[in-house]
């Protein structure tokens, strides 16, 4: 499948883009975190991350469909 991934914060420094189309043999965002992880070397865990999926934050089993938009979102701070 393909999905469309946007990148924030240390996620978006570490991968080098702001997003990018990933095609993935994932079904959920757990799975497509493990390969975007072996991919660019994130060492962030997923309890330190929320997910989106489609503009709505999601749980970490939610299946995927094509053409899916994903959303990895580390903790943030500013001031």
């Amino acid at each position: 499948m393909n999905y469309r991934v946007l990148y924030f914060a240390s996620l978006r420094d570490r991968a080098g883009v702001d997003c990018e189309e990933i095609d993935s043999f994932a079904v959920d965002a757990r799975g497509l975190y493990g390969e975007l992880r072996a991919r660019h070397g994130f060492g962030m865990n997923e309890d330190r991350l929320r997910v989106a999926v489609n503009g709505e934050f999601a749980a970490w089993d939610h299946a995927l469909n094509d053409g899916d938009e994903v959303v990895f979102i580390p903790p943030v701070s500013g001031g």
